[in-house]
């Protein structure tokens, strides 16, 4: 029988290994930093060109290498961290598997320049695909530098499904910022395309993270610590006012190392219980000193993610560590038991004179008065004979009676449009035009809804979600459409709004069509300025930056991040809920909202419109 089983070169077993440690540029990013933090580093500049597909450089002024390590470092499971299977219940550095350069050099151009402080001069090695391509010495001060060219210039199929320039630059970002946080006692920079994103100077905890995400975090933070023999908790919190409604300002970590743990993030999430949103997320950087024989990090090539010995111990010590650390700081409401609250009644003046009550009776109530109008309780009548409604009041409801008629009796051409309104259940035919909006009985309800009476019924419109359904449809077309024809409000004096780098980078990435949407911005130090606004909506700047950082996902089911921005722009832009409309406004949304393609829901699915058909309000009455 032929035989079909063979051993798989050591080219293709390493390039199958880097799928799983190196899916990308920023992983490559993470791996060399590492190894940089592992070497003793007090100083790490990172380079990337092109987000990391034409180069990445890091160097370090660790240790560094003899040559006879720096030869074997290459070589698949070769590592300096461990010896035996024991030693992975103590390991307390980052890598230790020895598969991250062996990965790297397997799909990549990578040059090697390393020098210990005992050797008198570097050493410097050159790799294309795995084989060895050079070997030379070279001048070097104590320390390694790696240069990583052309990743995946031998797997293109992995290259092609490389997100843009800008998508990618974020991940390494997001990368940087994981080691940067762990090791304030190291200095960090971070250049991209030979411009400075970060130099991150060795600070305290407290400044690193402002470095990182901008001096406005400062006044953000709420400081946690509690010591016990199970667990060392050390970090901040973000004040509650300051959560946002996207993740990615949550960072926890293990002896210095970045995990992902879903069970620790809703311990978190339980401490802010009844102080946020279920849909918000709140910052939170904190830092969990465990004795690595309690724990298991070999679960994961990444090393993202961890198994404790002690889940639930760890659990019980940081969510009352995090309320504690709320209310310290008097983020989180408490209570005060030495104030007798029930008797705090403010003493009368004695110079005070107190009237006699006195008892008002309306003279002119007469129970048996059969007027429709009369002293009608929904107008203001008590059953125990209340004020007599004034004649304005019952002009004004004769007048929104006979619009009613009027709009019942009009004879004039309609066009017919159909909707699923309420549960989506139900088709809502009706005749609204432009001619007859003056006529249609339109008032306010609570100055949340507007209510409106039809041939088939009554309407009530939810005017805030209305209002977002008709901006979303409009800014979508604006941004499908070939032509610029956005209207856009310039601004006599640019609002300048802060940001971190990661959170600009992704706002610069969009720049081109948050300008269809009629939102115009330049790069500013710092952030971002804001020279136009959308011309319909009444929204800040700032809170127009906002809306579009909350849509920081790539793909969501099929939907495009322009679309779920055009959402959030929407959102925030309509109508607000309280805000009292005159009657063209209710005209203009109403006659807006029936020429749009769904009308029945916003962008997000909410019922906008409820009909109530004839035959419902009279069962209502019976």
């Amino acid at each position: 029988m032929h035989e079909v089983i063979q051993q798989l070169p050591e080219i293709v077993s390493n390039q199958i290994a880097a799928g799983e440690v190196i899916q990308r540029p920023a992983s490559a990013v993470k791996e060399l930093i590492e190894n940089a933090v592992d070497a003793g580093a007090t100083r790490i500049e990172v380079r990337v060109v092109d987000a990391g597909r034409t180069l990445i450089q890091v160097t370090d002024d660790g240790v560094g290498m003899v040559e006879a390590d720096a030869k074997k470092c290459f070589d698949r499971h070769a590592t300096s961290k461990i010896r035996t299977a024991d030693d992975l219940y103590s390991v307390v550095s980052k890598g230790f598997r020895g598969e991250a350069l062996s990965s790297i050099a397997s799909i990549a151009h990578v040059e090697l320049k390393t020098r210990h402080a005992s050797a008198k001069e570097g050493f410097q090695l050159k790799m294309e695909g795995g084989e060895v391509t050079a070997e030379l010495p070279c001048a070097l001060e104590n320390g390694t530098q790696i240069s990583v060219r052309h990743l995946f210039f031998n797997v293109p199929a992995r290259r092609n499904f490389l997100k843009s320039d800008a998508v990618e630059m974020r991940h390494v970002v997001d990368e940087f910022h994981r080691v940067a946080l762990a090791h304030e006692g190291i200095h960090f920079l971070l250049f991209h395309n030979n411009n400075e994103l970060f130099n991150l100077k060795a600070v305290s905890s407290r400044k690193r993270i402002v470095g990182v995400f901008g001096a406005k975090y400062d006044e953000r933070l709420v400081p946690i610590e509690e010591s016990t023999d199970v667990v060392t908790i050390q970090g901040f919190v973000g004040k509650p006012e300051f959560a946002r409604r996207t993740r990615g300002e949550q960072f926890l970590f293990v002896n210095q190392r970045f995990i992902k743990h879903h069970v620790l993030h809703r311990t978190i999430m339980e401490a802010y219980e009844g102080l946020l949103p279920r849909d918000q997320f709140p910052l939170y950087v904190l830092f969990l000193s465990i004795d690595p024989a309690r724990l298991d990090v070999n679960i994961h090539p990444t090393k993202t993610e961890i198994k404790f010995d002690e889940d639930r111990s760890i659990q019980s010590l940081l969510l009352p560590a995090i309320r504690r650390g709320l209310g310290k700081y008097a983020v989180a409401p408490s209570l005060d038991f030495e104030q007798e609250t029930g008797l705090n009644i403010a003493p009368l003046s004695r110079d005070r004179v107190v009237a006699e009550p006195t008892v008002q009776i309306n003279e002119s109530y007469n129970p048996f008065d059969e007027s429709p109008v009369g002293n009608h309780p929904s107008l203001g009548a008590t059953r125990g004979g209340g004020l007599r409604p004034g004649r304005g009041q019952i002009d004004a409801w004769k007048t929104l009676y006979d619009s009613h008629i009027m709009a019942e009796d009009a004879e004039s051409t309609h066009s017919v449009r159909s909707s699923a309104v309420g549960n989506g259940q139900q088709d809502l035919h009706e005749a609204i035009d432009g001619s007859s909006a003056i006529h249609r009985p339109l008032f306010q309800l609570n100055n949340r809804y507007i209510v409106t009476a039809t041939k088939s019924g009554l309407l009530l419109i939810h005017q805030h979600r209305a209002h977002q359904r008709i901006l979303y449809e409009q800014l979508v077309q604006q941004l499908e459409s070939p032509e610029k024809t956005t209207v856009t409000q310039q601004l006599l004096f640019p609002a300048k709004v802060d940001l971190n780098s990661a959170d600009q980078l992704f706002i610069l990435e969009s720049k081109s069509w948050l300008e269809k949407f009629g939102l115009v911005l330049e790069q500013c130090d710092d952030g971002v300025e804001v020279t136009g606004l959308p011309a319909e909506g009444d929204a800040s700047a700032e809170s127009l930056i906002q809306a579009v950082l909350e849509e920081r996902q790539e793909e969501v089911a099929g939907v495009s991040r322009e679309e779920r921005v055009a959402a959030r722009l929407a959102q925030t832009m309509a109508i607000s809920v309280g805000k009292a409309l005159k009657a063209e406004e209710m005209a203009d949304v109403v006659d807006r909202l029936f020429g749009c393609t769904t009308p029945a829901f916003d962008p997000f699915g909410k019922t906008v419109i409820l009909n109530f058909d004839p035959q419902e309000l009279e069962q209502r009455f019976r």
